[in-house]
């Protein structure tokens, strides 16, 4: 249950104008978030900040514990001098979208000439900050380097494809890997400490500017990834370590024919014997990055759309009951106390999955967009919600509140303006919306930043079921214009959603450093307990 009643903003980190082709904690990242606390934005919400496999999507990582190295700051890593100066010269810019290939050609070798520095010159503070980092780690980080080396060393292929004994994850096999590489695992290591550092840093200057980071985690996980590599006893594969089923959903608001995941479905039955333990790590680790976290596809916790591996589509589907409630209990148990958690609860909805949210006392979301399509689309209009609500404008899987309009059928023009009254000018419909999500009763108001700068369709960040052309939006740099802030605060101010953090927790805050002036020369260590004076809040 969400308490307060607060406003924040959606946006992915990639679509930050950093430079080198892709958005990350650097500059640009503490310049968002100045703007977000001068435009009295308490949250900050971002999609996974997993490492992104095929597609580019974050929502199909390589890994459901590691960062994603993309996210690593050059200058930060200057700062620290980690990095010398001119060595970042001539990579792509902070201008235009994000150049996924090009980023990794010339960002990863810089990155890992940082960590090789870094393993030769760290100072004892340094490396005793390192060394708590690994075996903090260690469940999921050694899998995870092995994995992003033995990938890159067979052409990128499935890993179902690499030589026998390695697939098979064989131990004596990985004895012999480990000895032969150690230097590449230990620049893996690194750079995840790398990720993990710069993220509790920019989390820690969030809190000082009293903004709270809400994540995304997705309810599955990638075949092409270490943790099906390494866990296969708790997926549902076949013999030769294939998908006996996949993931997905049936033909809805999105797609005729449905959308057909292909992720790996889980042995519900072996995890719950096993105290759901692998579940327990995965959700510790989230709430070691972020205060709050979106499950998405909740749906998929009740009851889940199980598809045969050997069907195109996800038409030939059924649906299978998940032990939720039993996973959730075990949660809160685990993690001591209520569980932060906002349930991803669009689509075709049931009354056992709003039991199970209701029981767990999780906010659910409403999306204004979808609202006007008629009758039995009114649950997403303001007057139908309550308190313990998320609302959006729209999320990253939906068109710009502009390009929706221009879009929109007639239906939904009318209805809208019914509800919304009459527009001075067609463009209006942005910022109507959002006045109409902030006065809502909804606790959580967030509002994609694409829809703050008035984009239309240039500006969306994801088609469902499109394989191409996703994920790439960025922001132009000199886009937060100070009016469009001054804007939002007004409605922030006028809609009560402009709450500060309790004192307690701001005398937290007067105790941490100030990044991003003191990053290069705090330690690792002197980062590490700043950031974990943010618990989770809900």
């Amino acid at each position: 249950m969400i308490s307060e009643r607060l406003s924040g903003v959606l946006l992915h980190v990639t679509s930050l104008p950093s430079n080198g082709g892709i958005g990350d904690f650097g500059p640009a990242a503490y310049a968002f978030v100045d703007y977000l606390a001068q435009a009295e934005q308490r949250l900050w919400q971002v999609l996974p900040l997993n490492p992104v496999g095929y597609g580019n999507s974050p929502y199909s990582a390589l890994s459901a514990f590691a960062g994603n190295p993309l996210l690593i700051s050059l200058e930060e890593l200057q700062k620290a001098g980690w990095l010398y100066a001119g060595e970042a010269e001539g990579l792509a810019g902070a201008n235009g979208p994000v150049d996924f290939a090009r980023a990794i050609t010339e960002k990863i070798p810089l990155i890992h000439r940082a960590a090789k520095r870094f393993l030769q010159s760290s100072n004892s503070q340094q490396c005793q900050a390192f060394e708590k980092f690994r075996e903090a780690s260690r469940a999921w980080l050694v899998d995870y380097a092995r994995f992003t080396i033995l990938r890159r060393q067979n052409n990128f292929v499935h890993w179902n494809e690499w030589p026998t004994e390695l697939a098979a994850h064989d131990a004596d096999a990985l004895a012999k890997f480990d000895a032969e590489h150690k230097e590449d695992l230990e620049i893996e290591y690194a750079t995840q400490f790398f990720f993990t550092e710069q993220w509790t840093a920019l989390r820690a200057f969030c809190t000082t500017r009293d903004i709270r980071v809400m994540g995304d985690m997705a309810i599955f996980v990638s075949y092409d990834s270490a943790d099906v590599w390494a866990n296969k006893e708790i997926f549902d594969l076949d013999e030769q370590y294939k998908p006996i089923a996949v993931s997905g959903v049936p033909p809805d608001y999105f797609s005729a024919t449905g959308q057909r995941w292909g992720n790996p479905l889980y042995r519900w039955r072996y995890l719950e014997q096993h105290g759901f333990d692998w579940w327990v790590e995965r959700v510790k680790r989230q709430l070691e990055l972020y205060d709050l976290l979106r499950l998405d596809h909740f749906r998929g916790f009740e009851a889940y759309w199980r598809i045969p591996a050997d069907e195109e589509t996800a038409m030939n589907g059924e649906w299978v009951e998940a032990p939720g409630f039993a996973l959730f209990d075990r949660l809160k148990s685990a993690l001591g106390g209520s569980l932060p958690f906002i349930a991803e609860d669009l689509g075709v909805i049931t009354d056992k999955v709003d039991k199970l949210r209701c029981d767990f006392s999780m906010p659910g979301m409403r999306v204004l967009q979808f609202g006007f399509a008629g009758r039995g689309a009114h649950l997403h209009l303001p007057h139908k919600y309550d308190r313990n609500t998320v609302c959006y404008t729209g999320t990253h899987d939906n068109d710009t509140t502009l390009g929706w309009w221009m879009s929109a059928g007639e239906d939904d023009r009318k209805n809208l303006l019914t509800y919304l009254g009459p527009l001075a000018h067609p463009n209006d419909v942005v910022w109507a919306m959002i006045r109409c999500a902030q006065r809502s009763v909804a606790s959580l108001c967030i509002i994609p930043l694409q829809d703050l700068l008035h984009l239309g369709p240039e500006g969306r960040m994801n088609t469902p079921g499109a394989p191409e052309n996703n994920w790439t939006w960025r922001y132009h740099p000199e886009a937060l214009h100070p009016d469009i802030g001054m804007q939002l605060r007004h409605i922030t101010e006028e809609c009560d959603r402009d709450a500060y953090i309790p004192e307690s927790a701001a005398q937290e805050v007067a105790s941490m450093p100030s990044p991003p002036e003191a990053l290069s020369d705090q330690t690792g260590e002197q980062q590490g307990t700043a950031a974990e004076t943010i618990a989770p809040t809900a």
